[in-house]
């Protein structure tokens, strides 16, 4: 597809979801956007390749043509996003994608149904499926769908983690996020034409959510209870003017997914109690709950052949999400190591990038593809600070262990 194609088009300078199709009119990517003009026409940009990677090049090469569906926010986008390409399985938005490393909205089946953010891996394990009701997404960034659940319920109030029957009301019942359903503030009931309103909005079906508030903000007027018509009134305004500048601004940086950096690092004293640490910064946020840690084998006496066995380690794990690039603490040497053992793991496709320090231990220069750099500098120095940080604090933990033991 060319540019010019798609100038024939006119796009709405308004937010939606876009669709590029193939000359079959098949749906081979969704995105969402803030303005569908400028971002489509992002698509044609000279510097694709570095600021989007290869993967969305080929997608435009064979794309003939492009579609979209006009929607009334960027947070309406996002959640129509995740909806259609969880309906289409668009090839390029589903390629070597792992949809258990992306997060889910989850409402559960109870009494007073909880609203939880969550990874999709993690469902099972924290929700039985016996108390899985809906389940919306997978949403593919992390930040997005954070900031968007946010703004989601100061509209739509809901319980997330508190308990019922509580003698106190809640944090988030205090701020007005939570409708008190922890010291019985509403009925079963009330509670339920909550949720029933938030599952709707999540649906994508704003039209008989408005008809519903405007039902039930009615009848309230006509028995009398005025504040209640008033909250009714006050939500319905909201969802048609909604807030979402932080989502506006987090679009500006993403592209369609978590961009994921895994950092990592060893630390001994003369050789003795090594061990190594992975951790991951995703779209500039660390995500503590995926560190990791290396016991390593007091046989290994260098740097090089302990990012070997930590990597060997890692990729062990086909359940963890594989990172667009992998940044060690080091030299030439460290880079080479770790390109080796990736393209013996069949992982070669990932992205090394190493960082040279000084005597002092502090950043000196990065070594891999400029482009990189420059684009997630910030992120790659995060990244490194982070690992390095956690090393020493669990090297410092096993020495503690060690010194009590004797």
């Amino acid at each position: 597809m060319k540019k010019s194609d798609l100038l024939k088009l006119n796009l709405p300078d308004a937010p939606g979801c876009y669709f590029f199709r193939d000359a079959d009119n098949n749906i081979l990517y969704i995105g969402k956007a803030t303005s569908l003009r400028s971002r489509t026409r992002s698509y044609f940009d000279p510097d694709l390749v570095s600021s989007r990677g290869l993967k969305l090049v080929n997608m435009v090469q064979a794309a003939t043509g492009v579609t979209f569906e006009e929607t009334g926010s960027v947070l309406e986008a996002l959640i129509l996003e995740a909806k259609l390409i969880k309906q289409h399985q668009p090839y390029f938005n589903t390629k070597e994608k792992d949809n258990r490393s992306f997060y889910g909205v989850v409402i559960t089946k109870e009494d007073f149904p909880r609203v939880l953010l969550m990874r999709m891996r993690d469902l099972e394990k924290k929700i039985p499926v016996e108390l899985q009701k809906y389940i919306f997404g997978p949403f593919t960034n992390g930040n997005s769908i954070k900031e968007a659940l946010k703004i989601t319920r100061k509209i739509f109030p809901f319980r997330d983690r508190c308990e019922i029957g509580q003698s106190k009301p809640c944090f988030n019942a205090q701020i007005g996020l939570c409708p008190g359903v922890c010291t019985s503030k509403v009925t079963k009931a009330e509670y339920a034409t909550y949720i029933k309103n938030l599952v709707l909005f999540f649906q994508g079906k704003k039209g008989e959510l408005e008809k519903n508030l405007e039902k039930q903000m009615s009848s309230f007027a006509k028995e009398l209870r005025f504040e209640e018509a008033g909250i009714v009134k006050k939500t319905l305004f909201s969802i048609n003017h909604i807030r979402d500048i932080s989502l506006i601004k987090d679009e500006t940086r993403n592209e369609d997914s978590d961009f994921r950096i895994e950092s990592y690092d060893a630390a001994h004293i003369s050789g003795e109690s090594r061990v190594g640490v992975m951790v991951v910064v995703e779209n500039g946020q660390k995500v503590t709950d995926e560190y990791r840690k290396f016991k390593l084998d007091e046989g290994i006496n260098n740097d090089t052949l302990a990012y070997k066995e930590m990597l060997t380690r890692r990729f062990a794990h086909n359940e963890w999400r594989v990172p667009d690039i992998i940044l060690v603490d080091g030299g030439l040497a460290q880079k080479n190591i770790t390109e080796t053992v990736l393209q013996n793991l069949g992982q070669s496709h990932i992205e090394v990038v190493s960082l040279v320090k000084d005597e002092k231990h502090r950043p000196k220069a990065f070594l891999g593809k400029k482009s990189t750099i420059d684009k997630y500098k910030k992120d790659l120095l995060l990244a490194n600070s982070e690992a390095h940080r956690f090393a020493i604090a669990y090297h410092k933990l096993l020495r503690g262990k060690q010194v009590r033991g004797k």
